[in-house]
């Protein structure tokens, strides 16, 4: 038999001004309700079980409107939305049934082979990490990028390039295609050699219009571009 007092309590639970202080490891065989259960202030507060751990939200009906489940293998929380906010109280990480919304200034991904998205990816800003290089590459499929009022590519300290197994497309829908350079190469571009009229061998001249636009004549002997063509009119 153990006494009970509200001076002194029972065993190791004892009672105070602030309601009920448990001592040392407790077992509880059938449901605990409380208002607020919270540590020694020099102590951690540990809930340990040997199957899961589950923590349960409730409404005035008694419905469960949240829960958190911590088992040997995996932990699950149930609900409408879930949060982890910073210690100013700015949200870090939200969750629920339409987005993910991660709300820290720089998201960084650790893993060897990157971020993998299935679907689009929707940014107004792709930039590498200071003195490291930027790579979009698709290895099996296309790379597209579209943007209603233009795309605009940067590298301050570096080059750019743009590598295909196939063809690379540059198509404006509704404008020009502008090359704003001191010089522009085509390094790889084929020479013919020098044949008689009408001997084209199957290689074309690049012309350029005095608004800018490009077209291709079939070469000759000597240049077949004309500063008034009708592809120019």
């Amino acid at each position: 038999i153990v006494a009970f007092s509200p001076q002194t309590g029972m065993g190791h639970l004892r009672v105070t001004k602030e309601g009920l202080r448990l001592e040392g490891e407790s077992e509880f065989l059938f449901p605990l309700y409380a208002k607020e259960i919270h540590s020694r202030v020099d102590s951690s507060l540990l809930l340990q079980s040997t199957h899961n751990v589950t923590v349960n939200a409730r409404n005035s009906n008694g419905d469960v409107t949240g829960r958190l489940n911590v088992g040997p293998k995996m932990v699950e929380f149930h609900s409408q939305q879930f949060q982890i906010n910073s210690k100013d109280g700015k949200p870090l990480f939200t969750v629920d049934e339409n987005e993910i919304v991660i709300g820290t200034d720089k998201l960084r991904v650790t893993g060897p082979e990157g971020a993998l998205f299935e679907h689009s990816v929707e940014t107004p800003l792709v930039k590498a990490e200071a003195f490291k290089q930027l790579r979009l590459e698709s290895p099996t499929r296309s790379l597209s990028m579209d943007a209603p009022r233009g795309i605009n590519i940067k590298a301050q300290a570096g080059n750019i390039e743009a590598l295909s197994q196939m063809d690379i497309k540059l198509h404006s829908s509704d404008g020009v295609l502008l090359l704003d350079a001191e010089t522009v190469r085509l390094p790889k571009l084929p020479e013919g050699t020098r044949g008689g009229a009408g001997f084209s061998q199957g290689l074309y001249e690049i012309c350029v219009c005095p608004d800018g636009k490009l077209y291709l004549s079939v070469a000759g002997v000597g240049s077949t571009c004309h500063e008034y063509s009708r592809v120019c009119q």
